[in-house]
Formats: structure tokens, sequence, C-alpha cells
């Protein structure tokens, strides 16, 4: 398990304003799939949380963007793992073209009860699955 995830992300037109450069609110979902696949790896499903009445959200979000990703491009994406709390998880997030920094961002995630709408602790798995992936590096 790891506490960072890369993921590399081709720019497709459909990613892309008239201009051929990557649309702002993009990044973040660039961002959303390297954090997804950052759980997957470390065996924690989504779906599952969504059965049992836990859903996770955005409840924080700082971004910068430095330069832009244009068409057909290859990006990486990272995903890493700062602070764990009681029920909330901070990622670090990058978007690279090679060496250059295209956007970063400080992304807080939420974990709800899905039938109230308000936080809750995370599952006693899906935290320890946190807790491992975050202690063996």
């Amino acid at each position: 398990m790891s506490i960072s995830r890369s993921l590399p992300v081709r720019v497709y037109m459909e990613d892309t304003d008239a201009g051929g450069i990557v649309y702002y609110v993009n990044y973040l979902k660039f961002m959303e799939r390297a954090r997804s696949e950052w759980l997957r790896e470390q065996g924690l499903d989504q779906q599952t949380l969504l059965d049992e009445g836990t859903q996770l959200v955005v409840y924080r979000l700082a971004c910068h963007y430095a330069k832009p990703a244009r068409l057909d491009d290859v990006v990486d994406v990272t995903a890493h793992v700062t602070d764990i709390g009681r029920c909330r998880v901070t990622f670090e997030q990058r978007v690279m073209r090679g060496e250059e920094l295209l956007c970063s961002a400080t992304v807080e995630i939420a974990c709800l009860s899905a039938e109230r709408m308000r936080p809750k602790a995370w599952p006693a798995a899906f935290k320890t699955g946190l807790q491992t992936a975050t202690t063996v590096s």
C-alpha cells in the first residue's frame, strides 16, 4: 500500500475549451480520478461505502492553476495523503507535464452519513485501510 498515487491522463478534445486548452474544472476531474484510483489500490471500495450509507464528498478545496495543459498532452496526476482525521482525509494533488507543474490543489474529503448528510466517523475497515496506506510506504 502507498500514501501516494500517480495517474497518467491524456488530454482529449472534450477536456478543452475552443482554444485547445484544458478547461479549468477538468483539472478537478483528473484529480478525482487519481483519488479514486488511490482508494481502489488500498482495497477501499466506494460502492461498498455507498451501499452501507456512507458518502465521500469534497469538503474543502484550494486550487492553483500555474500553466495550461493542451490538447493531446499526457499529464501525470498525483494524489498524496497528508492527513487523516476522524471523518476527513486531506490530499495534496498535482497535475504535471513532465517536470512542469500545471496545477496543484489541497483537497479535503469528508465522510458523511448518506441518510442524514452529516459528518460521520470513517467505517472501521475504511479507516484501517487509510491508516495502513499511510504507515506502509
